[in-house]
């Protein structure tokens, strides 16, 4: 069978091109091998099923490894205590490979069968207990347990209750045999999952789990893990793809996100064009066009993300805040809006400041907050952008929006209140923007620079960029650093010509559209 990218479920070391995670499972062996208990908490699609599941193939020489899932447990399981140690009673007798399970003691595998046969008899955490005691007592080597998708159980105080029994026999293990490790995986960590049941402040950070040791470990992939997959791949379809620079351009569009890094080489390697040669699909423009098709196609994650921003309007809040107005966020994990923002994945904590955590989601939520916006902007809707007047022979002409945003701007903004354009300039300019590229090109924002009074932007048409820096007036000699940070931009994508975009709120201002050459560069400056 031919190797395969995959993105959906767990990923198999024989079938998938996979980054390589040896060092990952032999830093969380050092966490079992001291008996911790803990919680892989990480974001949808982040390889938590995938790591559980080579986990256990890497463990199974010196531990008994009992894994179960949560995924699709019926809500009336935890309808009473009954029902629920009854569930966990089967689900731990499936993980014995149904009492076949080399070292687990056959009179444990016969009571586990004489009770799940007689449904007369009680059974409940008492018994659960007992029963675990037994269990680990008699089997040949230490005995782990892991429970993914425990976000499924989470809503239920039936949960709860059992995470507080394995505590309680955690802290009782010198007199009482049990678990020598406890693995729990899922988005939530517990402390999030009780938020589910109780809302009262008083009970917030009251965790059954608050025996848990930290789980720092980083599960993004580097630059360096994607290389050796993309070797990998080479090594079966030599494409000829520059892979170290592939890698990178991957990387920098992800952040190391599985699911992204996995679902851009998937489109790369299934639905390139077949007049392409497989470098060209490999090259940047073949993973910019995956990006654009990545973010125009539904699927799980950015459906979650709507879902959740929703559900979380503080979070959206502190996101539009970053991405329109360059607000800066100090990093404070006891923030609940931030805690819950790194927890789905997000937000990530850069040098103690917020950031949105790579760039695909931010060109995600770019055009999802666009699109909100431009269905109820009355002004730019009976303004009418046409969009082909701004292309010529199929490309893009870029000097043709500039004057045309400049125009726009005068016509409807020109006696707006300056606090508000000063907050929203950026915004206003990328509503022009997007109905004029979208279908056909995308753009993003480079981080590094967003920030209150500039911004630097990045479009992508038809395999040509165009590098588009936005600023407030701030003075001349501010005027002239932009121009020199616009050139160093314009060296590093190696291009010629680049556009600065001016919000100048000076009464005498001179508002206009002038071309200047800097160096070998040439620059078309709007000043409005």
């Amino acid at each position: 069978m031919k190797k395969r990218f995959n993105v959906n479920g767990a990923c198999i070391p024989d079938i998938h091109y996979m980054v390589k995670i040896d060092e990952r499972l032999k830093n969380i062996e050092k966490l079992i091998d001291d008996g911790e208990y803990f919680t892989i908490n990480r974001a949808r699609q982040f390889g938590k099923t995938t790591t559980l599941m080579c986990l256990e193939k890497y463990l199974s020489e010196k531990y008994i490894i009992l894994s179960m899932s949560f995924e699709g447990v019926d809500g009336g399981v935890f309808a009473s205590e009954t029902e629920f140690c009854r569930h966990f009673l089967k689900l731990l007798y499936t993980s014995m490979d149904y009492g076949k399970k080399s070292g687990v003691a056959l009179e444990v595998v016969k009571e586990c069968e004489d009770k799940l046969k007689n449904t007369e008899c009680g059974f409940g955490f008492w018994e659960l207990s007992v029963l675990i005691s037994k269990l680990c007592s008699t089997a040949d080597d230490p005995v782990v347990l892991m429970i993914d998708e425990v976000d499924q159980a989470g809503g239920y105080e039936r949960f709860l209750t059992f995470l507080g029994m394995l505590r309680n026999k955690y802290l009782m293990r010198m007199k009482e045999r049990t678990f020598h490790s406890v693995i729990l995986s899922g988005v939530y960590d517990v402390k999030n999952l009780k938020l589910k049941i109780r809302k009262d402040e008083s009970h917030r950070y009251n965790s059954p789990w608050n025996i848990a040791a930290d789980f720092t470990l980083d599960m993004s992939f580097s630059a360096r893990d994607i290389e050796g997959m993309l070797k990998d791949y080479e090594s079966d379809n030599h494409t000829g793809m520059d892979i170290r620079n592939t890698a990178s351009l991957i990387y920098e569009y992800t952040s190391g996100y599985p699911y992204l890094v996995s679902r851009i080489c998937k489109l790369i390697d299934e639905q390139g064009e077949q007049k392409e040669s497989e470098t060209e699909k490999w090259s940047r423009n073949g993973i910019v066009k995956a990006v654009d098709i990545l973010l125009k196609e539904p699927n799980t994650l950015f459906d979650d993300m709507i879902k959740q921003l929703a559900e979380y309007p503080e979070i959206s809040r502190i996101i539009q805040n970053m991405l329109f107005e360059g607000a800066e966020y100090p990093f404070n994990s006891y923030s609940a809006s931030m805690n819950l923002g790194l927890m789905f994945g997000y937000i990530k904590n850069k040098n103690g400041v917020a950031a949105i955590s790579n760039r695909i989601f931010e060109m995600h939520l770019y055009q999802y907050y666009l699109s909100e916006e431009l269905v109820k902007n009355d002004e730019l809707n009976s303004y009418g952008i046409r969009k082909n007047q701004f292309i010529q022979n199929g490309y893009l002409d870029m000097d043709i929006v500039m004057k045309k945003f400049s125009q726009y701007y005068t016509e409807l903004y020109r006696e707006t209140d300056e606090r508000f354009v000063e907050k929203q300039g950026r915004k206003l300019f990328l509503l022009f923007l997007k109905p004029i590229i979208n279908g056909t090109g995308n753009f993003y924002v480079e981080a590094e620079t967003r920030n209150e009074t500039r911004t630097d932007i990045v479009v992508d048409y038809m395999g040509k960029q165009f590098i588009i820096e936005l600023k407030i007036w701030k003075g001349e000699k501010y005027n002239a650093d932009g121009e020199k940070q616009l050139i160093d931009y314009l060296n590093l994508y190696h291009l010629d010509r680049g556009y600065l975009l001016t919000f100048n709120f000076n009464k005498n201002k001179q508002a206009g559209i002038k071309e200047v050459f800097i160096q070998d560069k040439r620059i078309l400056e709007t000043i409005v």
